[in-house]
C-alpha cells in the first residue's frame, strides 16, 4: 500500500463508477481515490462533488502512476480484458465490472496476467452480494429448501437508447448476474450448455457489429456434480417486460421467487404433503422482505446498503448515493479492499470469475450452432 497508510484506488469510468466513489472514500482502509474518465466535464463534476483532484483522462497515465495501488474498471465491456491485463501487468490490483471478458482466450489472458503479477483480480459480480442472495443462502444452509431441483435465472433489460457498443450485444455474454448465484450457492461450475436464440434482432438494433442475431437467448446449463438444472433467460431487446435481474430457486420443501418488479419482497412457497384423503401437495405462500446485513460491513460503509445522503469531510454539499443491485455495492468494495489488505485472494478471483463467465460465452456459441451442446472449460486451481 502506498505510504503504508491505506490503499490508493483509481476509479476508471465515472458513469456507473461514480456511485462507488463515496464508498471507497468511506472505507477505513482506503487513503485516497483517483478519478479516471475521458469526459472532462463528467470528471470535473465528480471531482467537485467530492473535493478530489482532477485525476486522469487516460487510464494509461493512471497505470503509470506509482502511487496508485488498485484500479476499479467501469469501462465498456469490450475493453475489460485489455484494461484488466494492462493494469495487472502495471502492478495494480484490479476490480472489474462484469463480465470478465467475452472470449475464452481473454479469460485465459487475465488469469495468466493475474498469476504472473501476483496482484489480486476480482470480478465485481453484484448478485452474490445482494440481500436477496444472502437470504436464500441462509435458508439453503439451514436445509429449509430441501433437496434442490431447479434454478431459474433471468436478466431482462431492453437496451434501446444505450450507446452503440451495446446494440446487438449477445445477451448470454452478460450471463453472470443470472447464473452466478446457483454456482456460488452449490460451490460448483457449469459442465455443458445448450442454448437457443429467440426472435430475430432488427437490423436497426445491430449497429454494435456483434455476431448476434438474437434479442433473447435461453440456455439450459448442466452443473458439475449436481442434478440441479439451471434455466437462464437473457433478453436485451424486443422483449416487452420491465427490467428484472434475479433468480428463482425450487427445492422439494421450499421455493423462492424473485419480486416481479425486481425489488421488494421475495415470494416463498412452503410445500407439505396432501391433506388427509386428498390429492396434491399443500402449498403455503408467504412474502419475505430480505433483511440487510450491515453488520458484515465496516461501520462507515453500512449506510450504503440503502440509498443514503452523504457529506464527507471537505465536500461542499450533501450527495444522494443510490443502492442498486440489492445493496451489494459496499460489500463488493469491502471484499476487494480487504482481500488486498489481508493478502488473500478475493471471493471472485480470476479463476472463479472465468468459471462464472465462460458458460455465457459457450451458451452464445451454442445458440449460433442451433442448440448444439457445448462443453464449458474447467478452471482448476493450480
Amino acid at each position: 500500500m502506498s505510504g503504508g497508510a491505506g490503499l490508493v484506488v483509481a476509479v476508471a469510468g465515472l458513469g456507473f463508477g461514480a456511485e462507488f466513489v463515496p464508498i471507497y472514500l468511506s472505507h477505513p482502509d482506503v487513503a485516497r481515490v483517483v478519478l479516471v474518465e475521458p469526459d472532462r466535464e463528467r470528471r470535473g463534476a465528480v471531482a467537485e462533488r467530492y473535493r478530489l483532484s482532477a485525476g486522469y483522462s487516460d487510464i494509461a497515465d493512471a497505470l503509470a502512476d506509482p502511487g496508485i495501488d488498485a484500479v476499479h474498471v467501469f469501462a465498456p465491456v469490450h475493453t475489460h480484458a485489455d484494461l484488466s491485463v494492462a493494469a495487472l501487468e502495471a502492478g495494480k490490483h484490479v476490480a472489474c465490472a462484469v463480465p470478465m471478458a467475452t472470449a475464452l482466450e481473454d479469460l485465459d489472458r487475465i488469469i495468466a496476467a493475474q498469476e504472473s503479477s501476483g496482484r489480486n483480480y476480482m470480478m465485481m459480480e453484484t448478485t452474490v452480494f445482494a440481500r436477496e442472495y444472502f437470504a436464500v443462502a441462509q435458508m439453503h444452509r439451514a436445509g429449509e429448501l430441501g433437496e434442490l431441483t431447479l434454478y431459474r435465472g433471468y436478466h431482462i433489460q431492453n437496451l434501446d437508447g444505450f450507446p452503440t457498443y451495446w446494440q446487438g450485444f449477445p445477451p448470454m455474454h452478460y450471463v453472470t448476474h443470472a447464473l452466478s448465484p446457483i454456482l456460488h450457492l452449490l460451490g460448483t461450475t457449469v459442465a455443458s450448455v445448450q442454448c437457443q436464440g429467440a426472435g430475430r434482432l432488427a437490423e436497426s438494433r445491430r449497429t454494435g457489429s456483434f455476431d448476434n442475431p438474437f434479442p433473447t437467448e435461453i440456455g439450459l446449463f448442466r452443473l458439475r456434480d449436481s442434478d440441479v438444472l439451471a434455466d437462464i433467460q437473457m433478453s436485451f431487446s424486443q422483449t416487452a417486460r420491465s427490467y428484472i435481474e434475479g433468480f428463482s430457486i425450487y427445492g422439494d420443501r421450499r421455493g423462492i421467487e424473485w419480486p416481479i418488479d425486481n425489488e421488494g419482497e421475495l415470494t416463498v412457497f412452503d410445500m407439505a404433503g396432501p391433506a388427509p384423503g386428498r390429492r396434491g401437495n399443500r402449498v403455503a405462500t408467504s412474502s419475505l422482505a430480505p433483511p440487510d446485513r450491515p453488520e458484515r460491513l465496516p461501520e462507515p460503509l453500512r449506510r450504503f446498503v440503502r440509498p443514503a445522503t452523504v457529506r464527507l469531510p471537505g465536500m461542499p454539499a450533501e450527495v444522494r448515493v443510490g443502492a442498486d443491485h440489492g445493496g451489494s455495492h459496499p460489500f463488493l468494495v469491502d471484499e476487494f479492499v480487504r482481500s488486498v489488505v489481508d493478502g488473500r485472494p478475493p471471493l471472485i478471483d480470476a479463476r472463479r470469475a472465468a468459471e462464472w463467465t465462460a458458460p455465457g460465452i459457450c451458451a452464445h456459441a451454442s445458440a449460433l450452432a442451433e442448440d448444439a451442446t457445448v462443453r464449458v472449460p474447467d478452471y482448476p486451481r493450480t
